[in-house]
Order: C-alpha cells, then structure tokens, then sequence
C-alpha cells in the first residue's frame, strides 16, 4: 500500500507525522522507486500507535519505550504459544508431569 492510501485509510495521521515515525524506526516500510510501500503489518502497527498517541494520550518522546515493551510483550506471547503447542504435541505422561509442576509452582 502506498503512503498516500496510508494517511488516507488512517483517520488523523499526518504524512508529516507518518514520516517521522518511519524515520524514527516505528515503521520499517519497504521502500521501493522512492516511495514506501506499507504492508498489512505496517498498518496494524500504525493504527496501534495512533491510538496509543492519541487515545492512551502518550508523549511522542515516551514513545520508543512504550513501543519496545508492546513488541516484549508480542514476541513473549508469540513464544508461549510456540511453548503450548510444544508441550501439546507430547506424550500424556509428560503433559501430566508439566502440568503437575506448574500447579506445585516449582
């Protein structure tokens, strides 16, 4: 998706605006012919830091720290789900004896 269809899907944003958080780094569009190009990730994550920015009220300068606790918190619950299949796929003994473990807290 091209920079113009960007600011245009996305109510409020600025191509001034849009530009300095692709400058900042909380956008990595690909960039092709001089121009980004947007993919469905790159407009999730800017509908989730605009609404952080205006919604939640966030300073542009908290913004870095904010983003990197949001991208923790993805990669963490993206490892549990890796984790959960893993221990899914493996005999009922083992199943048992993890679930056993968690329960004792150990």
């Amino acid at each position: 998706m091209r920079e113009s269809e960007v600011v245009r899907m996305i109510s409020g944003l600025r191509r001034a605006e849009l530009r300095r958080w692709v400058a900042a780094g909380w956008i990595a569009p690909q960039r092709q012919e001089g121009e980004f190009w947007f993919r469905q990730i790159d407009v999730a994550r800017l509908h989730m830091i605009v609404q952080i920015r205006r919604d939640m009220r966030i300073a542009e300068d908290s913004m870095p720290l904010v983003l990197s606790l949001v991208d923790q918190v993805y990669g963490l619950r993206n490892e549990l789900r890796q984790l959960a299949e893993a221990v899914e796929a493996q005999p009922e003994t083992v199943r048992r004896a993890i679930t056993e473990h968690r329960r004792r807290g150990s």
